[in-house]
């Protein structure tokens, strides 16, 4: 019991003193650029998804 209760103050021990936490700011940046890399992401599967469906009922519709 000694071991587990040891664990829990040593790990709140390190993310107060030894995590560095990212600035506000540099959260925000971080999570435009997700957002944004999602986004285009996003998009160009979309992209892909529709040219292949149109390709499949064009070739379906020939044959």
């Amino acid at each position: 019991m000694d071991k587990v209760v040891s664990f829990f103050k040593e790990a709140y021990d390190e993310l107060l003193h030894k995590v560095t936490w990212p600035k506000y700011s540099e959260l925000q940046n971080s999570s435009i650029l997700v957002l944004v890399a999602s986004l285009i992401f996003a998009l160009m599967i979309g992209l892909f998804d529709l040219g292949f469906e149109n390709a499949m009922k064009w070739f379906y519709n020939e044959f």
